[in-house]
């Protein structure tokens, strides 16, 4: 396994995940869903509750694990699978929705385009796929550079920051609509930019 993708495993046992919104589903409430990068279910377990039926899929088995126990606890059945989003276990055509929520921008070029060519595979025709990734402005933006505005941590964990044409770019298949959010976070009284992208893509 790639060195990046073993550093993620073992930071993700340390990770509680920040804060989260739904907003962008709209009306969307049903259908088979993929929460592709599930992590310990912080969004697998409120998209069920939605109303969706969720299939969660990590490469974590700690963050699976802590997710099995969640669902446990609210009496919750969502199948959880071990695997890279870009070598996704599941037949062409099987889901209606991919959720794909800050996992994209811990992948490097070719494993980010594998991952959309697999999101675009296990949709059905007019299906839908939700994405969040950082965008350049982030305050997080540095580091050792290994590709284009892709940097490796210290702990060995990648971080893509894209920008709005690159991510119309890797969802050139889809038919889709780029959101950008910029806001300032406060550390010591010193304000920072928090940059995110969010894309809604249907199948055509």
């Amino acid at each position: 396994m790639k060195q990046h993708i073993l550093a993620w495993k073992k930071e993700s046992r340390r990770w509680k995940g920040g804060r989260y919104s739904l907003e962008l589903l709209g009306s969307c409430n049903k259908g088979r869903l993929l929460d592709a990068g599930c992590g310990s279910g912080k969004y697998a377990i409120p998209l069920q509750m939605r109303g969706f039926d969720v299939v969660g899929v990590d490469v974590s088995l700690d963050t699976l694990r802590i997710a099995g126990e969640r669902c446990a606890g609210r009496k919750m059945d969502i199948p959880l699978h071990a695997a890279n989003v870009y070598q996704l276990p599941f037949q062409d055509g099987s889901f209606d929705v991919v959720w794909c929520y800050g996992v994209l921008q811990h992948l490097l070029l070719n494993e980010r385009e594998l991952a959309i060519s697999e999101f675009w595979r296990i949709l059905r025709k007019s299906g839908m796929l939700f994405l969040e990734v950082f965008g350049e402005e982030d305050m997080r933006f540095g580091g050792r550079e290994v590709e284009t505005n892709t940097f490796s941590r210290e702990n060995g964990i990648v971080y893509h920051y894209f920008n709005k044409n690159e991510l119309e770019e890797l969802l050139r298949d889809f038919s889709c609509s780029i959101v950008e959010s910029r806001r300032k976070k406060r550390f010591d009284g010193v304000y920072y930019k928090r940059h995110m992208i969010s894309a809604v893509a249907k199948k055509e």
